[in-house]
């Protein structure tokens, strides 16, 4: 005699087996919002558990940028674009240390991943490409406004004039600079294989053109051949159309700057996804 019990319902098997999904057919059919916002959640505490050192001190390093550039370059009351020299530098450098700091959160993702072993953590996961490539970018880009935010109030607590005057433009601009540089950081996170790769790119990539960007200049002042050069550089973009929304002044083509902007950043997306689907530097 059988010491298992026997189901009183003959059909009861019959009915646990149509509840398993049928081969082939993925168990979360369309966004794996938990997946997503757990993989989110990670990138997020992983900058706030060193925020010392990811949030506050790229702020005051900002201050001290703001304050040497003023006592250097803003006596005698010096104006540009209508308004006091450390005015019209305090946008460029709220938003410079925003992209710099997208990129180095999403540059570092992947990367310490491949170097210590532990990049299945990323790919075995139940995550579609794209909600990877959507959490990576979100916990950059809050990493960056957290540190926007921090620079503006330590400005703001400096007595620097730092109110707001067009939101749409500090947002647009803002988000679309981070999206950037997190983006760029994602690809140099793939293609890098240590930290010295990563570390050649911001050198000689990120930061020359954040320097050279119309930080601390207007490129009316620039040779009409170093102008045209600007054109071509996307961080001019961010920063021109960021300090608009400040100052309500900018030395660039607001619609321009929305469409390259754009442009840049669904190419970028493009491809990260292309590159994340076929492993390349990852699974391989």
């Amino acid at each position: 005699m059988s010491d298992q019990p026997q189901s009183r319902d003959p059909n009861f098997h019959a009915q646990e087996t149509r509840t398993l999904p049928e081969p082939g057919v993925p168990a979360i059919p369309f966004v794996n919002w938990v997946g997503l916002r757990t993989l989110y959640i990670k990138e997020v505490r992983r900058f706030f558990k060193v925020q010392l050192q990811t949030i506050w001190a790229p702020a005051i390093t900002t201050l001290l940028f703001l304050v040497i550039f003023t006592v250097a370059l803003g006596r005698g009351d010096r104006e540009v674009l209508g308004v006091p020299f450390n005015s019209f530098l305090a946008p460029g450098l709220i938003v410079m240390g925003m992209i710099q700091n997208a990129f180095a959160n999403s540059s570092f993702s992947l990367l310490v991943g491949k170097i210590q072993g532990t990049i299945v953590d990323y790919l075995m996961p139940p995550l579609s490409t794209l909600e990877l490539l959507i959490a990576l970018v979100g916990g950059a880009v809050t990493r960056a406004f957290c540190v926007g935010i921090a620079v503006w109030v330590a400005m703001w607590l400096w007595g620097i004039d730092v109110s707001p005057q067009h939101i749409w433009a500090i947002v647009y601009f803002g988000l679309m600079g981070s999206i950037m540089l997190a983006l760029f950081g994602v690809l140099t996170s793939i293609w890098a294989e240590k930290f010295d790769h990563a570390a050649a790119v911001t050198n000689f990539v990120v930061a020359p053109l954040a320097l050279l960007s119309g930080t601390f200049y207007t490129i009316e002042r620039l040779d009409p051949v170093f102008q045209a050069v600007s054109a071509f550089n996307p961080f001019f973009y961010v920063i021109s159309g960021f300090r608009y929304g400040f100052i309500g002044a900018t030395d660039s083509n607001l619609v321009t700057g929305v469409i390259v902007l754009l442009a840049l950043n669904m190419a970028l997306c493009a491809l990260c996804y292309r590159l994340l689907v076929r492993g390349w530097k990852i699974k391989s």
